[in-house]
């Protein structure tokens, strides 16, 4: 807790000491704003830029990451599987020993008996075979016993050399186990190794992760100075612009009045003299009328105010979220690229990526046609310090002072 706490007071001096290094609001006059927030837009546009730089460079390592999280689980999957098989080796290995062992137990009996009978013939010599001729019934039988004994012989050499067999198949067989194990144990260490230098590199990847952080940070206290700069001079320009507009009123309210004094004069004077007060009154009537001030509307030429014209036309329609219809409902990005799409103009979708399209151009030089964006939102500039955009689901599409908002960019297209 205490160094999450150091980590924000640190932050927050971080950034007051920023805010203490962009110059304070100096200008005075709404075109000297203009400049300064032309010039701000520009430190904004390079923050950001630097910002979006640094997002990419962070989803890069961000993706290494996930590459040595997934190796990660492959080397540990194989680590087990390996273990597994050398469990299942020993296992084997254990049972070819039994069967190993069994074998020469077999070999060593059948040994035994066949030296009992080598030696029982043995001791008894000839005599032993005397006997059994003498004491046959005739030659046939004699021929018979003497097949049987070296039958006998050849059984029990038959019978040795089988286990013998055996023993060394059994033998080789747990060779061949123990050199498979080895095998085994020695891709489980290299696995091992590997999983060490990926855990490694893993580490550094996710340090480098956390710079990116640390640079991001700061990167986007700048935008949030320079945002915050742009928006105080956005709404000096608009105080400025009232107190313009009020000043205004107050000379035409004062015109009015004195068309209105000397209207009276002159009507008084054509009593006096004998005119028609109905004609001069029709005739002032017909003057203040060309002296309305007209309501807003688009101004300009070109194909910029062809757009802007259409893009009028759809105000009271619908606001949709991820919509792209003109009629049915838009959100603000796909209201500008529907408009924008009836002329031959493939636009982005995102009001992010709109941001990016065509050429920047100040506030001031802004005409009729251009693209405004706000930073998550966009609308078109339709000329008089207004704009047409998809607003809300309460107002739908309608006509809004440009300056409503802090303009982060101005984009040309035609």
């Amino acid at each position: 807790m205490k160094r999450k706490y150091k980590h924000a007071v640190g932050a927050a001096a971080a950034f007051i000491c920023f805010l203490s290094v962009v110059d304070p609001v100096s200008a005075t006059t709404i075109s000297g704003l203009q400049q300064d927030i032309e010039r701000n837009q520009a430190q904004l546009k390079g923050v950001n830029s630097k910002i979006s730089g640094y997002e990419g460079e962070q989803d890069a390592v961000e993706e290494e990451i996930n590459d040595l999280d997934a190796e990660m689980v492959a080397l540990l999957t194989d680590i087990n599987l390996i273990e597994d098989a050398i469990g299942d080796k020993e296992e084997e290995i254990a049972q070819t020993q039994v069967e190993y062992d069994e074998a020469v137990a077999v070999q060593e009996e059948q040994y035994e008996s066949m030296k009992i009978r080598i030696r029982f013939m043995y001791e008894r010599g000839d005599a032993s075979y005397l006997e059994m001729f003498f004491g046959s019934s005739g030659m046939s039988d004699m021929m018979n016993k003497a097949n049987y004994v070296e039958e006998l012989y050849e059984y029990d050499r038959n019978l040795l050399e089988e286990y013998k067999a055996a023993v060394q198949r059994v033998a080789q067989l747990q060779d061949t186990l123990e050199e498979e194990k080895s095998e085994l144990e020695t891709s489980k260490t290299e696995l091992e190794e590997q999983q060490d230098y990926v855990e490694e590199v893993l580490a550094q990847k996710k340090k480098e992760y956390e710079n990116y952080n640390t640079m991001l940070a700061k990167a986007k206290q700048e935008a949030a100075a320079y945002t915050a700069k742009i928006k105080q001079e956005t709404a000096q320009i608009k105080k400025l612009e009232e107190e313009e507009r009020k000043r205004k009123e107050e000379e035409e309210r004062k015109r009015k009045e004195e068309e209105e004094r000397k209207r009276q004069e002159a009507l008084l004077a054509a009593q006096e003299s004998g005119e028609d007060g109905e004609s001069a009154d029709a005739g002032q009537e017909q003057e203040d009328k060309k002296e309305e001030t007209p309501k807003p509307s688009s101004s300009g030429g070109g194909k910029g105010q062809q757009i802007a014209d259409f893009a009028c036309k759809y105000i009271g329609c619908p606001y949709r979220a991820g919509g792209t219809s003109l009629t049915e409902g838009a959100d603000c990005s796909g209201f500008v690229m529907a408009v924008y799409q009836a002329f031959g103009y493939s636009l982005p979708r995102s009001s992010y990526a709109q941001s990016g399209a065509g050429r920047e151009v100040s506030y001031s030089d802004a005409q009729p046609g251009d693209i405004i964006y706000y930073g998550g939102h966009v609308g078109i500039y339709i000329g008089n310090g207004q704009i047409v955009h998809a607003s809300t689901e309460r107002t739908g599409i309608k006509i809004t002072s440009a300056t409503y908002r802090s303009i982060i960019t101005v984009r040309r297209i035609v």
